[in-house]
């Protein structure tokens, strides 16, 4: 009688459990861009997790479906890829409708954007790092968390890296803030400085 049990115990079929599905946007943008790499570590205790769930904006939702454009010299669309300022003008514009100058030092320099400190960032600031033994030569937008998002170099793609590392910490150059009324005055300020050439690679 106990040899019949176990076999029907041992023949009786297992089932895994279902994994459900992912509903939180902010995870679902994670999952898919590789962040994380399962839906259970977006339950887990992740500061990084946490804060863009808490404090994400709608630009750096934005920014980060770009993650993967490859860096192109001169690009500003996914479509062609994007340099540095490419990027964060493709962003500004979508997100804001503001409308950046084309260079990362015009960027830093625009009407309508103010300096903030390290200590003040919040997502969606610009910061600028002296990549180029110039100050300003290269940009990307903050995302909280000591994290930023930006087009690196040639050869490489649109992805988040850590500002606290020695190499971004040594030329971090400073940050710019887009105030609430600053669009029609950097609009005027692009204009002009979009007959400057691109960026360089960092």
């Amino acid at each position: 009688m106990l040899c019949v049990l176990a076999t029907l115990a041992s023949a009786e079929p297992t089932t895994e459990p279902a994994t459900e599905p992912v509903n939180d946007p902010i995870s679902r943008l994670l999952l898919d861009k590789g962040l994380i790499e399962s839906p259970a570590a977006a339950d887990t205790d992740s500061r990084f997790v946490r804060a863009l769930r808490d404090r994400a904006s709608d630009m750096v939702l934005t920014a980060m479906n770009f993650l993967g454009v490859p860096y192109r010299h001169g690009g500003a669309s996914a479509d062609v890829g994007f340099d540095c300022s490419g990027f964060t003008r493709h962003i500004f514009e979508l997100s804001l409708g503001l409308v950046l100058p084309r260079r990362a030092d015009d960027q830093a320099t625009a009407a309508g954007l103010v300096a903030v400190q390290r200590d003040e960032l919040k997502p969606g600031d610009l910061v600028f790092f002296n990549t180029l033994r110039r100050t300003f030569s290269h940009v990307g937008i903050y995302i909280g968390e000591g994290r930023f998002i930006h087009s690196p170099r040639s050869g490489g793609e649109v992805r988040v890296e850590d500002m606290r590392y020695a190499y971004w910490q040594q030329r971090y150059t400073g940050a710019r803030r887009a105030s609430p009324a600053s669009a029609p005055t950097a609009a005027q300020a692009a204009s002009a400085a979009n007959l400057r050439g691109p960026d360089d690679t960092r």
